[in-house]
């Protein structure tokens, strides 16, 4: 009989949809058949309105007003935050408890910091406690409600993430830094890189920068791009693969542009693996997502932008570390690429070596195989 995995998110930006995404695709390929895994989106199908409109109000809080976003976000308003999460979590707390009885888990998986006051709420009205595992999907800089005492595990990717679960009262057993959960298919080595740029219709010896703008194809995208056709037509080196998710509009004005470099424009790619495997470098946000995969695929990152709060911290990390460079303004972004794909090109080849020895591309697995030894602990 199938164990039943239930995965909480919320589509409130940071990636927590490809994540659960991400890990049920890991069960699927590494225990097939062995767990029935749900992903339900909490806030916006479970909580009372107005809980339930969050979802709707973080692409405005992100993008338009990031200044309200790190007011509700930032260290001053922690305090606040837990307030906050202890009131609506009481008010939530009976139609999480149904939630639970209705989908009857093994074990449940959280990826989103707002799951864990109410969970256990829930777990408490219910008196029955389910094993219950945490997976940041935040990089590097994490607000506090993700760490919660009571869970049997949480899985962090790197040390500043692994500190605040110690601080947060959690021991060092139940700490795991493994790495972001991403797409399985980052896990497999790629074609060779002539293969690939020929099945993808790319030129094969020019270097390649990539540029996305994220599912909707936010930010300075078209005025990056735009930059880097002039900039790279002028050094008479290089080419580019804009990726611009759902933004129709955009890869449709894009589309018509007079390039003077070869250019791949895209829509929504459902292969990502393959385009970021065969360019030299991308530009793109600070997405911790984003960031994981260029690293598995050995890609130095320019940064173009960050959401205030749980990004932030994502950009020292890259430039620190030696594997990328924050440059919000296009035109400058489009002449660091072009001293990268000519006089700099050792420097370039550095940051690769770097970033592929940073990467983690079998994290997925390590999470799910660690996740499974807590379930069969708690069962056994």
């Amino acid at each position: 009989m199938q164990q039943r995995i239930l995965i909480l998110m919320s589509d409130t930006g940071g990636g927590h949809r490809a994540s659960a995404q991400a890990l049920k695709a890991g069960f699927d390929e590494r225990y097939p058949g062995r767990f029935a895994i749900e992903i339900i989106d909490v806030i916006t199908d479970y909580l009372p309105w107005p809980l339930n409109q969050m979802p709707k109000a973080y692409p405005f809080l992100s993008n338009d007003a990031p200044w309200l976003w790190k007011l509700l976000y930032g260290n001053q308003t922690h305090g606040l935050s837990r307030t906050l999460s202890q009131v609506g979590s009481r008010l939530a707390v009976g139609r999480i408890s149904q939630a639970f009885e209705q989908h009857a888990p093994d074990l449940i998986i959280s990826v989103h910091p707002l799951m864990q006051v109410v969970s256990f709420l829930a777990m408490a009205q219910m008196q029955r406690r389910i094993p219950y595992v945490t997976v940041v999907t935040d990089l590097t800089t994490a607000h506090p409600l993700w760490f919660h005492p009571q869970v049997d595990a949480v899985y962090v990717a790197s040390d500043n993430t692994y500190a605040m679960a110690e601080h947060a009262g959690l021991p060092a057993d139940r700490i795991h830094l493994l790495g972001l959960p991403i797409r399985p298919a980052f896990a497999q080595p790629p074609r060779p890189r002539p293969e690939l740029r020929a099945a993808l219709g790319m030129a094969q010896d020019e270097p390649a920068v990539l540029l996305i703008g994220g599912g909707e194809g936010i930010g300075p995208v078209e005025e990056i791009a735009r930059r880097c056709n002039r900039a790279l037509g002028e050094s008479g080196a290089g080419q580019i693969v804009v990726v611009c998710g759902r933004n129709k509009a955009m890869q449709e004005r894009l589309a018509a542009l007079d390039w003077a470099i070869p250019a791949a424009i895209n829509g929504f790619v459902d292969n990502m693996q393959e385009w970021m495997a065969a360019c030299d470098c991308i530009v793109t946000k600070a997405g911790p997502g984003t960031i994981a995969e260029a690293l598995i695929c050995g890609l130095p990152i320019i940064l173009s932008g960050f959401i205030p709060g749980q990004e932030e911290g994502n950009v020292p990390y890259v430039v620190d570390n030696g594997v990328g460079a924050y440059i919000e303004e296009p035109a400058e972004i489009a002449a660091t690429v072009a001293r990268w794909f000519g006089p700099q090109r050792d420097a370039l080849s550095g940051m690769s070596e770097r970033a592929r020895s940073m990467g983690h591309p079998q994290a997925t697995f390590d999470i799910v195989n660690s996740i499974v030894g807590v379930l069969e602990a708690k069962t056994a």
